[in-house]
């Protein structure tokens, strides 16, 4: 399998950077992929949106930003939201996948992600793709004398004529969430981005679009990306277990969603390798521009907020820490 991973090219990694937190989000990944990863084994795209009449405002990052991620390494990727835009950010990593390069095996990384190790020592079969399942029952939300997760789900791999009784984990229960194919879009990959990005557009666009009567009662908004994206994954010859475990969301990167919930949950070496590489003179400028990273990071108020929590007993969901976040005053983003 290794094979797979890198072959004659480097791997392809792809995040998307805008004005506002993610330029500086995009800048904390630049340099921790650079830290950790050789240069010939992976290329860092930087996804920007180009404006248009779907953005109010300019979305484009800042002039210093460009500047800084370029000499990290990274290549400014531009792209035209044609679909989505202002009204669903998320689509952003639908829209930008069709910029990449064709027939090159890609990764995709939500900007609020840290690479922790070689990204190249992650066993990939670029042929069959997955996501991240480090994820919650986030969707959908069953509501009484409605439709259960099966008649939902069922009604989406109908509507796009997928088998759904083999996108089943039948070791949980009926009508429980884990039991159906549903994944955290932090992080995905496969062979080729214009086929993955094409079918992701092609299902995003079908459901917000021309939902099954089953959805009605349920939100697409902020979802649909979460929603497509299993249906895209199992389209296209993938799963839930085409990856070993512990690499993503492990020991080779860590989707830390905000520095609040980074510092209150991660281990002590992901917050040592945050506060190294955010160290250099040159990324603490651009990074003490952001209120909440120069408070959390520089201010060292990340510490302050880290001491609230065990980490070896930490609440099950993610709102009970988010929730003591908030009344302890340390909910930035």
């Amino acid at each position: 399998m290794a094979a797979k991973t890198r072959g004659a090219r480097p791997i392809n990694v792809m995040i998307v950077g805008q004005a506002g937190r993610l330029q500086y989000e995009a800048v904390l990944f630049a340099a921790s992929l650079r830290a950790t990863t050789p240069a010939g084994h992976a290329r860092l795209f930087v996804a920007e949106p180009r404006p248009g009449p779907l953005w109010p405002g300019n979305p484009a990052m800042s002039a210093e930003v460009r500047d800084l991620l370029q000499d990290l390494g990274a290549t400014l990727l531009p792209f035209t939201n044609r679909h989505f835009g202002q009204s669903y950010p998320y689509g952003n990593k639908i829209e930008a996948l069709l910029a990449l390069p064709p027939d090159e095996p890609f990764v995709f990384f939500d900007t609020d992600t840290l690479i922790l190790d070689d990204l190249s020592r992650v066993p990939f079969d670029f042929d069959r793709p997955t996501a991240s399942l480090r994820r919650e029952d986030t969707w959908p939300r069953i509501e009484l004398y409605g439709p259960g997760y099966s008649q939902i789900w069922k009604s989406l791999y109908d509507r796009f004529g997928l088998d759904f009784d083999s996108s089943l984990d039948r070791s949980w229960p009926d009508e429980y969430w884990q039991r159906y194919l549903y994944f955290n879009a932090g992080v995905f990959f496969y062979r080729c981005p214009r086929i993955f990005g094409q079918r992701f557009l092609d299902t995003s666009l079908a459901i917000r679009d021309d939902a099954p009567a089953e959805l009605v009662c349920q939100s697409l908004d902020p979802w649909l990306d979460q929603v497509a994206l299993p249906l895209v994954i199992h389209a296209l010859g993938g799963g839930r277990a085409t990856l070993p475990a512990g690499y993503l969301d492990g020991r080779t990167s860590c989707h830390y969603r905000n520095l609040p919930l980074l510092y209150a949950r991660e281990p002590d070496d992901v917050v040592r390798h945050l506060e190294e590489i955010a160290a250099p003179n040159r990324i603490k400028k651009i990074l003490k521009q952001h209120d909440p990273f120069k408070r959390m990071i520089y201010q060292e108020r990340g510490h302050k907020a880290r001491a609230l929590f065990d980490r070896d007993d930490l609440p099950r969901r993610e709102q009970a820490i988010r929730n003591t976040l908030k009344r302890e005053g340390f909910w930035l983003r």
